[in-house]
């Protein structure tokens, strides 16, 4: 049997594309055979799932998150599987906001290893997508929400035959895998959409709206889009969360919203981008109203004002502010910036930023660079982070002062230190970064988390 460390070394030792460098990148890789065949050997348990499934550059997390605690708030036992975690593998696979266990995941690895072993090159994704659908499958689950990893057409769990597929906010990303282009990109993630499924699909530009829809027409999918058949407009927000009001304009036929009514909800999240991500999960569970799912709109309500999650524009001091979230493209930098000015009050901005060196930092720098009063750059212990030395030292003429501290904890301590009492201390970048400030606060405060044990 394995140990719970020796069962994380082996699903890390195969081809993990969340390790690897963009150079790296083996297209030929990307196929869904070794997943067809793996699903059939375990006896298709993905087939036995009743689904929503997500795909999307930004957002989809959050969509997830949300979607699973609303179905969970109308009593139904809902899986969830997302992607990257924080603080455990564990937060990857979660039924009703329970995390699979040690002894379960070293359980279920045993069980798949001899199908795993058939494979020829089998990767992490693969592997943990597996588990999931294993997992989910074995527990009778009335509901899977599942998280894609990377685009949409060729990722891993693109093997389910969802009830609903849900597109969030594309923006560029993984360009060097999904496209150089957001028509290229929103094709990969249409890649999700399935012959008569409903779609459900956030605002995009038009370019890649455009590649949605005809993808929906092509296999007779009808499309709810958001902006247009949802409308939602934000009544009031504070540090807690923000209230929105939501109007339903699809055509009367038994939805959970009359036509042309207004219903007011509470997200705890700040960030007006998180009300198109609330949005999304109420349409989301209106489709599967529609297909006869039984809930209702406190369901909605409750399971809204219930989510949950971490590392996601979350305020953990409040003298001084001091707010972690994983913004790791242009678009999300933007979107933070967006919401730090809009719903917090604060003097100087001090960020601490690390990124993946796959990603476009150039761009990311120049948001946080023209909006912060410091941008302090570091590392984390990830094999795909980008040097700050060499960050700090492309940074032409900026507003921001920028200096380098190497470790996470230390530039956190630093930034608060150094912070008065009305400024606001930001730690953004990478979610691998997120994580070890975030380790560093709670455990300084003697707070216990999961996590996974240091190998």
């Amino acid at each position: 049997m394995f140990t719970y460390q020796q069962a994380l070394d082996y699903i890390y030792s195969f081809v993990d594309q969340e390790k690897l460098q963009p150079d790296k990148y083996e297209p030929k890789r990307f196929d869904l055979a070794n997943m067809q065949t793996l699903m059939a050997m375990l006896g298709d348990p993905h087939l036995r799932l009743r689904a929503v499934h997500v795909a999307g550059t930004k957002g989809k997390g959050s969509t997830c998150a949300m979607t699973a605690s609303i179905l969970q708030a109308a009593g139904y036992k809902t899986g969830l599987f997302t992607q990257p975690h924080l603080h455990t593998f564990r937060e990857r696979i979660q039924i009703n906001g329970r995390l699979i266990t040690e002894e379960e995941m070293v359980t279920l690895l045993e069980n798949l290893k001899p199908s795993i072993n058939q494979l020829p090159e089998p990767s992490t994704f693969e592997i943990m997508t597996a588990m999931a659908f294993q997992y989910f499958a074995e527990h009778e689950v009335d509901f899977a929400v599942i998280e894609t990893g990377l685009g949409g057409r060729l990722d891993t769990t693109n093997v389910i035959e969802p009830l609903v597929a849900v597109i969030t906010s594309i923006s560029y990303d993984h360009t060097y895998i999904l496209g150089h282009t957001l028509e290229q990109i929103a094709g990969e993630k249409a890649g999700i959409i399935k012959e008569g499924h409903p779609v459900v699909c956030a605002p995009q530009q038009p370019a890649a709206e455009r590649v949605i829809a005809d993808a929906c027409r092509q296999r007779h999918a009808p499309l709810t889009l958001l902006g247009k058949d949802w409308q939602w407009d934000r009544t009031q927000a504070d540090i807690h969360g923000q209230h929105l009001v939501i109007e339903c304009n699809l055509p009367a036929g038994g939805g959970l919203m009359a036509p042309g009514s207004r219903h007011e909800f509470l997200v705890p999240f700040l960030g007006r981008y998180q009300l198109v991500n609330a949005t999304a999960a109420i349409a989301t569970v209106d489709q599967l109203y529609r297909q006869g799912i039984e809930l209702s709109l406190e369901d909605v309500r409750s399971g809204l004002a219930e989510t949950q999650w971490p590392g996601r524009l979350e305020i953990l001091s409040k003298n001084p502010l001091l707010v972690m979230d994983g913004a790791h493209n242009v678009d999300s930098i933007q979107r933070l910036t967006r919401a730090l000015l809009d719903d917090l009050d604060f003097d100087q901005l001090i960020v601490i930023a690390g990124f993946s060196a796959d990603k476009d930092i150039a761009g990311m720098m120049k948001e946080l660079t023209c909006r912060a009063d410091e941008v302090m750059l570091t590392k984390s212990i990830h094999p795909r982070s980008a040097d700050p030395d060499q960050i700090a030292a492309q940074v032409g003429d900026a507003k921001a002062r920028v200096s380098v501290v190497h470790n996470v904890a230390s530039a956190l301590w630093e930034a608060l230190e150094q912070a008065g009492p009305g400024d606001l201390v930001c730690v953004t970048g990478s979610l691998f970064v997120v994580a070890e400030a975030r380790a560093a606060w709670l455990d300084a405060r003697g707070v216990e988390f999961e996590r996974d044990p240091t190998p």
